[in-house]
């Protein structure tokens, strides 16, 4: 009986105790500062999640958005589908090709390098002995990733393998500019920076990624060059919901999901794999202030990265404002207003101004424009009668889009319709007008061309390009 007395004691005396710690335990109250945030987190949620469902609802964006703010996820959301057949929905883990953006993998790479002093910036790549022609001497890593190097260009859609553009750089002697002097985004400085890697670590660029990048970031669901078919994968399409051909290029392009992307972007600016002297070295491209880099453009006075890239249909975009500290990225896979989206987003984050993007005119009249112009016309102009409110009519790059894909089908004296509504709809435009000259000088109509031209030239240019065809008509006349 006693020992039974005395558990029974030990019971109620921790169980009092329990009470009595669970009385004293003060939980914090949300403070009006908490409350506020929280107030202006949801509102700002609300209305990107209204950005976004209405542009999918118009047909304006298929793939995946992720928003930070403060290092914190504030909206995560995937609209349509995974490829063509519009049967598998998109995911959080649905694997999408970056385009462009998968080129800062290798400048990383290059620049871990030399904080390990395996190689230093300003060494002539003949070091590396590549078997490149004698113009190897003058072109440094440097020049390579600020894309300053005027080396012979790899087309972007050839060579099929690195074999062919093997033989593209070792089998042309001549530079396109001097080292420094020019500026050239072209994926030859891409293919030398990956080779140059391959040869100081005597591994493959694709295992030294992995092993020192990829691994280190948790970045699990990354995987270079992966086949149709593979687990995630997804595929571009469309309009049409027509499959885009599968590309055959140079290797070594890490295909992502979105939150591997966000992994990547976070480390960068945590300084993770790199320092930040090297970090600068990346963003601010000394040859060509204005065009950017290996790691997109770099506006100072904003403290904004911004970096998009395009393969195929395949789209997507980062900005990354370390000055509010924002991340904002959206994938894509079916070509469509990402680039839009994402500055649409950037606004609305920053408190500014935005509007919900209007429905594509240029979609919507597509499809007729290529089987009936005439009707395609008529059908223009009813919407804008009717639901002027709805389609983007004020924007004119709807118009040309729709001209330019006439003329590259062939379809010359449809596009010269199309350009032409285009010049009545806006008749300041001076693109407009360049475009106008390009299809009457396609349908050598070089009269009606030289007149568009001049026109544009009168409206305040485009960079010379009118200018250019106005020589060109001439020198065809004379002949």
């Amino acid at each position: 009986m006693k020992n039974i007395f005395v558990i029974f004691f030990c019971l109620f005396s921790i169980h009092v105790f329990s009470q009595k710690k669970t009385k004293n335990i003060q939980f914090a109250k949300p403070t009006k500062t908490d409350l506020k945030v929280d107030k202006t987190n949801k509102k700002l949620i609300n209305q990107i999640d209204s950005v976004m469902a209405k542009s999918y609802e118009r047909g304006l964006f298929n793939g995946n958005v992720l928003i930070a703010k403060n290092n914190k996820i504030i909206y995560q959301k995937s609209f349509g589908f995974t490829d063509e057949t519009r049967q598998t929905p998109l995911n959080n883990k649905s694997i999408f090709n970056i385009g462009s953006i998968a080129k800062e993998f290798n400048a990383v790479a290059i620049m871990i390098l030399v904080e390990r002093r395996l190689l230093d910036l300003d060494d002539p790549i003949s070091k590396f002995n590549l078997g490149l022609p004698k113009w190897s001497e003058k072109v440094t890593v440097r020049h390579l990733i600020n894309y300053a190097s005027g080396i012979p260009r790899i087309d972007p859609i050839a060579p099929k393998n690195d074999e062919e553009a093997w033989n593209i750089l070792r089998n042309n002697d001549s530079l396109l500019f001097e080292p420094g002097t020019g500026y050239k985004y072209d994926n030859s400085n891409v293919f030398l920076q990956r080779r140059i890697i391959e040869k100081v670590t005597g591994m493959s660029f694709e295992k030294f990624v992995s092993k020192n990048i990829i691994e280190p970031l948790k970045m699990t669901n990354s995987v270079f060059d992966p086949k149709s078919g593979y687990k995630n994968r997804t595929s571009c399409y469309d309009f049409d919901n027509v499959k885009c051909p599968e590309m055959q290029f140079i290797s070594g392009w890490l295909w992502v999901d979105i939150n591997d992307l966000y992994k990547w972007i976070e480390a960068m600016n945590s300084n993770r794999l790199i320092s930040q002297e090297s970090f600068q070295t990346l963003l601010n491209n000394p040859y060509a202030k204005d065009e950017g880099g290996s790691l997109g453009r770099y506006f100072e006075k904003e403290e904004l990265q911004r970096h998009n890239g395009v393969s195929y249909k395949f789209e997507s975009i980062f900005l990354n404002d370390f000055k509010n500290n924002i991340t904002i990225i959206l994938v894509s896979n079916n070509l469509n207003r990402v680039w839009d989206l994402g500055h649409i987003i950037y606004n609305l984050m920053l408190g500014k101004e935005y509007e919900i993007p209007k429905k594509s005119i240029y979609q919507t009249i597509r499809k007729e424009s290529l089987n009936d112009v005439n009707k395609a016309m008529e059908t223009y102009f009813l919407l804008k009668k009717n639901a002027k409110n709805e389609y983007s009519f004020e924007n004119p790059g709807e118009l040309n889009k729709l001209g330019y894909e006439l003329l590259r089908v062939g379809k010359i004296n449809e596009s010269i319709t199309i350009f032409k509504l285009a010049i009545n709809e806006f008749p300041k435009d001076a693109n407009l007008f360049d475009s106008l000259g390009e299809a009457y000088f396609t349908n050598k109509q070089y009269d009606l061309a030289l007149e568009s031209y001049k026109k544009a030239i009168s409206l305040g240019g485009t960079n010379g390009n009118a200018e250019r065809m106005i020589e060109k008509i001439e020198n065809a006349k004379d002949k």
